[in-house]
């Protein structure tokens, strides 16, 4: 068959499925903070795949790794384990509370194996009726049929016919509204420890630590989603760590492998032995190909450097941020924890996060959205700082033409 047809945006139209409105611009090559399109034309990266991409794009070891590991073996049967895998699992109970190590694909999967596990040790443990799980308006969880449910926008769960059931949710920073919800049935509560497709909001430091108490009380699990905040992005290697609160189940996924699909759930020996074996699994879930690039990854981003870095270019976003507001007047407030930050737009200019986005675009900067009213940035945890001046000078450019 010819390779001799033009692949463009329209070339999206004919052959793929109509859930994306993709961007016209297809990038094509990148490096560092810095991507260029088929047209050769420059952009600064402040999305970072929707921080998946930790470390840039091309990062020498992460490239480094996937040759190296390309030439040995990509893939096994989970009948055999690989060094990888042992070695990547190894790393994170090393530098985290897990004692325990189940790999997936990508977000979803990590989460969906961490609410089967709940439900699965809730059953055995305290009996059939301990199936409530408790999670959060405005909460993403991914789009599996029982990850998007417990997600709380009814938006993205509707309309596929019955949902899976004993799901409710509360309302984040609200601790009222988790007590009002929560029982001796209750098997787990599934929060992200920084609500980010909802909006970027952290949680209050009585919230995160009064709903660990109710589990507790209620021998129910905490489940961490740290899909989107995990691994460096809030400057702590997980969220949690800069929380003073433990989880007993913590997923993670995106910055893992950089930009390879992997993810990844943690726990307990305890809470791990209710997944014995045949209980749950993943063909491609723990490949060496994955496991090889996200401990590459994961030795990257795990040093004091790169994690005080993230601190300090944080505060340079968000100066900058400020800077922009005090000449144009756009947002009501700059938050978020280390580089996943969320610039709200004012009453003047509520809905038009999009516009903002393409008009970014234009100018040659890649931002993100965190709903209709707000810009997410969620650049490189390395992004060099002469990046994110020249960036900041760029959307600056396009706050300056959608504020005219």
């Amino acid at each position: 068959m010819s390779n001799h047809f033009p692949v463009d945006r329209d070339l999206f139209n004919d052959v793929m499925v109509p859930n994306y409105a993709p961007s016209a611009v297809i990038p094509v090559r990148g490096k560092g903070s810095r991507v260029w399109d088929q047209q050769d034309r420059e952009y600064i990266d402040f999305a970072g795949g929707i921080a998946v991409n930790c470390l840039g794009h091309c990062h020498p070891a992460l490239v480094s790794a996937l040759k190296e590991q390309g030439e040995k073996i990509w893939h096994l049967s989970n009948v055999m384990t690989n060094e990888p895998a042992l070695r990547l699992a190894k790393k994170l109970v090393d530098n985290t509370f897990a004692e325990k190590i189940y790999f997936a694909n990508s977000g979803a999967e990590s989460n969906e194996a961490a609410l089967k596990l709940a439900r699965r040790w809730a059953i055995e443990v305290h009996g059939s009726d301990k199936t409530q799980i408790i999670a959060f308006k405005q909460g993403f969880h991914g789009r599996t049929f029982f990850t998007v449910t417990v997600g709380g926008q009814a938006a993205y769960s509707d309309g596929f016919g019955p949902k899976p059931a004993d799901v409710v949710h509360a309302e984040y920073n609200n601790l009222d509204s988790v007590k009002a919800l929560i029982s001796d049935k209750t098997c787990a509560i599934m929060i992200e420890p920084l609500q980010g497709e909802g909006g970027i909001i952290s949680p209050t430091d009585e919230f995160i630590k009064g709903v660990r108490q109710l589990c507790d009380q209620h021998n129910a699990l905490l489940i961490f989603d740290e899909v989107q905040t995990g691994v460096g992005r809030t400057g702590d290697l997980y969220a949690y760590m800069g929380l003073g609160v433990t989880p007993d189940i913590l997923t993670t996924a995106k910055a893992l492998g950089g930009g390879f699909p992997i993810a990844a759930m943690l726990t307990t020996t305890e809470i791990a032995q209710y997944l014995k074996i045949g209980t749950h699994g993943s063909t491609y879930g723990g490949n060496p190909l994955a496991c090889a690039v996200g401990e590459a990854a994961f030795d990257t981003v795990n040093t004091p450097e790169v994690l005080n870095g993230v601190k300090a270019k944080a505060q340079l976003c968000i100066d900058a941020l400020n800077a922009i507001n005090d000449k144009y007047n756009v947002f009501s407030e700059i938050r978020g924890k280390g580089l996943l930050i969320g610039a709200v737009l004012n009453e003047t200019y509520q809905g038009r996060a999009k516009e903002i986005l393409i008009a970014a675009m234009a100018e040659g900067v890649m931002t993100l959205v965190a709903g209709p009213s707000i810009i997410r940035f969620a650049p490189s945890l390395v992004i060099p700082d002469t990046d994110i001046a020249e960036g900041m000078a760029l959307f600056e450019k396009a706050i300056a033409k959608i504020a005219s």
